[in-house]
């Protein structure tokens, strides 16, 4: 503490404008930024409010030397050491898992072809189409660059050709695996009946949105997969990706919004953009 007042002292008398602190400064500022806009929505928000609340009150001990205050304070901050990241525990993982996803590398790494990417996209929307007509409820999650292993290890292994019809036939009412997810890599589908998480899903999604919805956002919020839910009360059909759900969309808008999500490119997909007053908003309410 008594470093960075002196540092800080330092740069109010202008003693430390160099290069390298400006440049220290803006890697700051960069790093607050991003930090705020990770746990912006979610319930580390009051946490944090709680932690600077703590913060402002050992300062406050200490300018007016109140010795008892400063000790025990100083005490919880040691026990916070180990504390924050147990309950900071889910924000970190997002941290490392957005720093994991390295941009065009990572997309060459795992790169599909336009045409690949556009007979997938048209087995999805027919399959899409075809389980909305039926009634039918459906979760599909589209593997880019984040490998989503974990979950396709906590359903049935499928490893078949995607098709709209073999996608119909899982999410049949009759089928045992029509409740879970199904993952798709490529042009395959790798597993259904997939448990998704639903932890991670932003507080006001919880009574917006259904099961399938809600984890449809949590595993767009940990990860960089596209989903795909089809409402089974309503039929509406959503796309979830990067925390965002844009629903109601028709055929042919569906078809786009896919395309530019899942199309490789030299600067990567295009996020999803959450619709304007033009476009159906996602209202669906999805009981499963």
């Amino acid at each position: 503490m008594d470093r960075i007042g002196d540092e800080l002292a330092g740069l109010l008398r202008g003693q430390c404008c160099g290069w390298n602190n400006v440049l220290d400064i803006a890697i700051v500022a960069v790093f607050v930024y991003y930090l705020l806009v990770l746990i912006r929505g979610t319930r580390a928000v009051q946490l944090l409010l709680g932690v600077l609340v703590l913060v402002c009150v050992y300062l406050l001990a200490v300018l007016l030397r109140l010795t008892l205050t400063t000790v025990l304070l100083q005490a919880t901050f040691a026990l916070a050491l180990v504390a924050i990241p147990i309950i900071f525990q889910p924000e970190l993982r997002r941290a490392l898992g957005t720093l994991g996803r390295l941009g065009p590398l990572n997309r060459l790494l795992a790169q599909s072809s336009d045409e690949q990417v556009e007979a997938a996209v048209e087995e999805l929307v027919r399959a899409s189409l075809l389980m909305s007509a039926a009634h039918h409820g459906a979760l599909i999650a589209i593997e880019r660059g984040t490998g989503l292993q974990d979950y396709s290890e906590t359903g049935v292994p499928v490893q078949g050709r995607l098709t709209a019809e073999l996608l119909a036939s899982i999410f049949t009412v009759r089928s045992p695996l029509h409740d879970g997810a199904v993952i798709v890599r490529g042009d395959q589908i790798v597993a259904a009946g997939c448990l998704l998480p639903i932890d991670e899903a932003p507080e006001r999604a919880i009574h917006r949105y259904g099961l399938r919805h809600r984890a449809a956002l949590s595993i767009s919020t940990q990860t960089d997969a596209v989903t795909v839910v089809v409402s089974e009360e309503t039929q509406a059909i959503s796309v979830a990706n990067n925390g965002r759900i844009i629903g109601g969309l028709v055929e042919e808008r569906l078809r786009r919004v896919l395309i530019s999500l899942l199309r490789p490119r030299l600067h990567g997909p295009q996020p999803l953009r959450v619709p304007t007053a033009g476009s159906a908003p996602a209202k669906q309410r999805d009981a499963r």
